[in-house]
């Protein structure tokens, strides 16, 4: 047994950066986008106004952590000359996808926390927020199988 603190391996850091930069990009243009510009909803829309606009400003103090906290990552991955591209770049779409269909399932449709709009047929909708978080998680999940024995550079 080695008297060396634990530290997560390279490969794995490299991971939890993508991972955390996706959740926190994909987070952060839904937030500025469908919350701020086009007003479609709150991240909690079943309270008052004041509270949904609380409710957006932690889903932003908290994507906008993750995605610094992944930068941060990445940069000690590269100064250490520990980055694997198909890696880092499937983590971050698997984040990003994640985010996307963790969001239209469970906090539309199970949690009903918001909808992506209201006053209309939401099956458009829908179908339109959650395949393209889909695709970029299947996505993510090629590039991360691809990965494994890609060696660091």
């Amino acid at each position: 047994m080695s008297d060396a603190p634990t530290r997560p391996a390279p490969r794995r850091r490299l991971l939890v950066s993508g991972l955390l930069l996706g959740l926190g990009t994909a987070g952060a243009v839904d937030e500025i986008v469908f919350h701020q510009l086009l007003h479609w909803h709150h991240f909690y829309d079943r309270a008052s106004g004041a509270a949904g606009l609380v409710s957006d400003g932690l889903l932003h103090a908290g994507t906008f952590s993750a995605a610094v906290a992944g930068m941060a990552l990445l940069a000690d991955a590269r100064r250490r000359g520990r980055f694997v591209p198909p890696l880092w770049w499937g983590a971050v779409l698997t984040g990003a996808g994640a985010f996307q269909v963790w969001d239209g399932l469970v906090h539309h449709k199970l949690l009903r926390l918001h909808q992506v709009r209201y006053g209309v047929d939401l099956t458009g909708y829908d179908v339109g927020w959650v395949l393209p978080g889909a695709l970029l998680l299947v996505a993510g999940v090629v590039l991360l199988r691809r990965a494994r024995t890609v060696p660091a550079r």
